[in-house]
């Protein structure tokens, strides 16, 4: 009796250790973000905790990166699940272009969504007296990390502007926070930042030093072409910007890999635009994430489970 009872305790052991990693597996979600000062980040974040909320059995981690290139090139590796990027970034990826930090084509990224535009946005101390993108000849500008989105957005904008780095007198390749703190100590004259509106670091610039935004005019943007197109910066999104200012905007993507399953990507894009507030509340560029033009635009293919949800939401047929 005694060895029956012992026998039947050894199996319920076995038993249980064979299931117990099964009940507790965990799928890790790496979002892949930017500066802890731009927008990818706190998006980021605010996705991270509708993952851990929302999708049962999920962990989310999220990274600060130096953004778009990074990303893309971490997600292709495998090592992250869902990565921000901007478009023109997106497209130098699947073309595999080497100059924008891509030594061959990524095949593997695929598309959860199109979110919210990016808007160049070039701010000057107001004692540096540049107003104007010309202006920028013989002065110091900060364009971003080196291969960075927003670099290589600086590069287009200067070269449609008949520029290049060449025309100015020093180039600082630092990331937003940084800029601005240079600015903020007149060692820097004007910063180039992609980003949403509202971005912190141009806030906290505007709220403790006197500020012009340089205009991109519509004509300098049509040179460009797509995946930039001509927008408004509105009065007032910066302390002492009276007027409206023209510029470009680059729409910002969220990524995948094409190894990841399809109802991990399906419940990814899935919980992102059911709890869409909660990406309002973390930053205002939230506000521009729209599920009618999600499944539109991107250079890389749309995940099979992104597609499966917006057919269900009957954004494609």
């Amino acid at each position: 009796m005694r060895f029956k009872f012992v026998s039947t305790v050894a199996a319920l052991v076995t038993a249980m250790s064979m299931t117990a990693p099964a009940a507790h597996a965990e799928q890790f979600i790496n979002i892949l973000t930017g500066g802890t000062s731009g927008v990818y980040y706190p998006l980021g974040v605010a996705i991270g905790k509708i993952y851990g909320d929302k999708i049962p059995g999920v962990r989310a981690q999220v990274q600060a990166t130096k953004a778009s290139v990074e990303n893309l090139n971490l997600i292709e590796q495998g090592r992250g699940e869902l990565a921000f990027t901007l478009g023109d970034s997106l497209k130098a990826a699947v073309e595999g272009d080497e100059e924008a930090g891509f030594k061959k084509k990524l095949t593997k990224l695929r598309t959860i969504a199109a979110i919210y535009p990016n808007y160049i946005q070039i701010v000057a101390t107001a004692d540096s007296g540049i107003k104007t993108l010309a202006d920028l000849k013989g002065r110091t500008l900060s364009v971003g990390a080196p291969k960075s989105g927003t670099e290589l957005n600086s590069r287009a904008i200067l070269k449609a502007a008949g520029m290049s780095y060449k025309d100015l007198k020093q180039v600082q390749y630092l990331p937003f926070a940084e800029s601005v703190d240079l600015m903020k100590n007149r060692q820097l004259d004007a910063t180039l930042q992609s980003a949403g509106l509202g971005v912190a670091s141009l806030k906290d610039l505007s709220s403790s030093t006197e500020i012009n935004v340089v205009a991109v005019p519509k004509a300098t943007v049509e040179k460009i072409g797509p995946p930039f197109v001509s927008v408004i910066i509105p009065a007032n999104t910066y302390t002492g910007q009276k007027s409206d200012v023209e510029t470009a905007a680059v729409v910002n993507y969220l990524v995948t890999n094409s190894d990841v399953s399809d109802d991990v990507a399906y419940q990814m894009t899935k919980q992102i635009f059911e709890n869409l507030p909660e990406l309002a509340n973390a930053h205002a560029a939230g506000k521009g994430i729209k599920l009618e033009t999600a499944a539109t635009g991107s250079p890389a293919a749309l995940h099979p489970g992104a597609i499966r949800y917006y057919k269900e939401k009957g954004i494609l047929k």
